[in-house]
């Protein structure tokens, strides 16, 4: 009788207390399965990674820059760096540039100085490549439409932007996210 219930004890213990081995690898697996979910989670609904196409943000983000970029709560500002996508632009795909003017102000732009002023002041851009000399199809000065935008590259003379009818002025919907940092190449983390 007494090895009876020394066998049953043993038995409960076995149940209770799980090999080491099986226990680590399941809180292992539990734990991974968690950060992937956080994760996608966060990737989907938060922020979204962006690559950079060419050179015209020039020299704050350059060609093959991997970029952090959020819409959540988002309000445009002028000075952002946002990501947007206009179907009748460049094929559709998303490009990035500065904002430098929301609804109703109004954009002059002097290319025979370089000078671009915001509701009559100059602004001050320690950012750009060089001074905008480059022209395109719109007439200046514009007032920007009310939930419009008006957004350049830092490349003045190497982008184009809201100076062409193509993009023109930027529907507030079209914007895609914000960009937060920097996280590729990794020396440039958080670099803006």
């Amino acid at each position: 009788m007494s090895e009876n219930r020394e066998q049953t004890g043993r038995r409960k213990k076995e149940k209770e207390h799980p090999g080491r081995y099986k226990s680590e690898i399941f809180n292992w697996g539990e734990s991974l399965i968690s950060v992937l979910i956080f994760f996608v989670v966060v990737f989907i609904f938060f922020v979204r990674l962006i690559g950079v196409d060419g050179s015209s943000m020039y020299p704050t983000l350059e060609d093959h820059n991997v970029m952090l970029t959020s819409n959540w709560g988002y309000r445009p500002e002028r000075g952002d760096i946002v990501v947007l996508n206009k179907e009748s632009f460049w094929n559709g795909m998303p490009i990035v540039k500065r904002i430098i003017a929301v609804g109703g102000d109004e954009i002059d732009i002097d290319f025979d100085t370089g000078d671009v002023r915001v509701n009559g002041e100059l602004l001050d851009e320690p950012y750009i490549a060089e001074r905008t000399q480059k022209r395109e199809d719109v007439e200046f000065p514009q007032v920007v439409p009310p939930g419009c935008v008006f957004v350049m590259g830092d490349n003045r003379n190497g982008s184009t932007d809201s100076r062409n009818s193509l993009l023109g002025m930027v529907d507030e919907r079209y914007i895609l996210g914000h960009v937060l940092t920097i996280v590729y190449p990794f020396e440039k983390i958080g670099a803006l």
